[in-house]
């Protein structure tokens, strides 16, 4: 019968549909990469997709995330992304988290409920938190590394943590594995070069921030606003996908 997946079944069989159907992913950061992520994995046919984001949605968040309308500034990227998923496959199960990922809120999330995880955040705390639970509990990962400053979406590549090359986050993530013993995960990185914003833009976040009330982390608090346009975390988020879906219905996951 001729459903919303037919077309993807047609391209991959109904064994693997099926493998999909039956997965459950967690994504972690739903913002620019992120979003773009949730969206594939549910326009793909996953069967469970759980949001974990305590962000709201900022004006300055239009030019590149997808859940980002006037429409829908000021509300929770979960609540948004959840809803709108559920619009794509009404059968998804949605969970959603407001929390920011960190030790203190670590015990909220079972990494053992998932087939697979993807780390779309944007701290280094936090992807290694992540990256140590996810090995503990043996479940795959693959992680975003820096999306923003860059303007190349065709310079992303996948590899090893541990066989990147030429990415500053990157590079900082290898030598805090090593020292934790982490064994390895896949990231999604870029070797072009980081184009630096002007220190002390009138028009940047650190200095004017125009976060919606309620937000947690304010920008003003963070040490670095990263420059941003719509096709590159979006193509990143993309691949992350890709690699999800493809490890699923091989059974490479497992």
């Amino acid at each position: 019968m001729t459903d919303r997946f037919s077309r993807t079944e047609l391209l991959i069989g109904n064994e693997a549909l099926e493998r999909l159907k039956a997965a459950r992913v967690a994504i972690f950061g739903v913002g620019g990469v992120g979003g773009y992520a949730a969206e594939a994995l549910a326009r793909s046919g996953v069967g469970a997709i759980d949001l974990i984001d305590d962000d709201k949605i900022c004006i300055t968040n239009i030019n590149r995330q997808i859940y980002a309308l006037s429409s829908t500034v000021g509300k929770h990227k979960t609540d948004v992304a959840a809803e709108r998923i559920k619009d794509i496959n009404p059968d998804c199960k949605v969970t959603t988290y407001k929390i920011f990922y960190l030790p203190e809120t670590a015990d909220e999330i079972d990494f053992t409920h998932y087939d697979y995880i993807i780390d779309a955040v944007d701290t280094v705390t936090a992807k290694l938190l992540i990256a140590e639970n996810a090995e503990s509990a043996n479940v795959p990962v693959i992680s975003a590394m820096g999306a923003g400053n860059k303007l190349d979406p065709t310079a992303f590549k996948v590899a090893d943590i541990y066989k990147t090359s030429g990415c500053p986050l990157a590079r900082v993530m290898r030598a805090e594995c090593k020292k934790r013993g982490i064994k390895g995960f896949k990231a999604v990185y870029s070797e072009e070069k980081a184009i630096r914003p002007p220190t002390g833009a009138v028009i940047s976040c650190k200095h004017h921030c125009v976060c919606p009330a309620g937000t947690v982390r304010k920008c003003t608090a963070r040490r670095d606003i990263p420059a941003s346009i719509s096709f590159v975390p979006s193509v990143a988020g993309l691949i992350m996908a890709a690699e999800v879906v493809k490890d699923l219905i091989k059974g490479d996951n497992k």
